[in-house]
């Protein structure tokens, strides 16, 4: 038995699917609360706003026909664990997608797991020893080994990050709305193309 699996086997007891996490998070606004920690204001601003955007996502994009048509080709179990939190905006803009595309394929198994209360699980797979979300950790179904993991933005969001940390003058606001425009105009494109990558699927 692998550490990793030691890891996720109790804690994905109590995993999500991507229905209970839009409820969970919708319950806890009515209760003027979060995930995590952190009630304060802003992050009940975040929240809500990335219910928003969750539902949009849900409700207009499309996943792309090649990403349909590779999607039926996968023929091993895989169980996709998705560390995420309400609050987290690029959380908001991937989540719908990685669960458009769980959905389309009867061989994958999409978890959803609090960042803040498997922060063991988040220290694992770190991002420039960052706790960056969302994080997917793609687990082979039978073996139960890690095969790949992405996170926590397609490469072309994460290059942005780069850029904006050479420029000192730049507020972190000016850096979402960069990110958040980029999601608007890339629609979930790169997104699908990565992951199809990662499990050898993209033609």
């Amino acid at each position: 038995m692998t550490a990793l699996h030691k890891l996720t086997a109790k804690p994905l007891e109590n995993a999500f699917s991507y229905a209970e996490y839009r409820a969970l998070i919708d319950s806890l606004l009515e209760q003027g609360r979060t995930t995590g920690n952190n009630h304060s204001e802003k992050m009940l601003e975040y929240s809500q706003l990335n219910v928003h955007r969750m539902s949009r996502i849900d409700r207009t994009t499309k996943l792309a026909p090649e990403t349909i048509q590779s999607l039926k080709k996968l023929n091993h179990p895989l169980t996709w664990i998705v560390l995420s939190e309400a609050w987290c905006g690029d959380a908001a803009q991937n989540l719908p997608i990685m669960a458009k595309m769980a959905d389309t394929s009867d061989q994958i198994s999409l978890k959803i797991l609090l960042r803040d209360e498997n922060l063991d699980l988040m220290d694992l797979f770190l991002t420039n020893g960052g706790r960056a979300i969302p994080k997917l950790i793609c687990i082979d179904g039978d073996t139960k080994e890690i095969q790949w993991h992405w996170g926590p933005r397609p490469a072309p969001a994460q290059d942005l990050l780069r850029i904006h940390k050479t420029k000192p003058d730049e507020s972190h606001e000016d850096f979402i709305k960069q990110v958040q425009l980029w999601y608007a105009k890339d629609k979930s494109r790169t997104l699908q193309r990565e992951l199809l990558t990662l499990m050898d699927l993209q033609e």
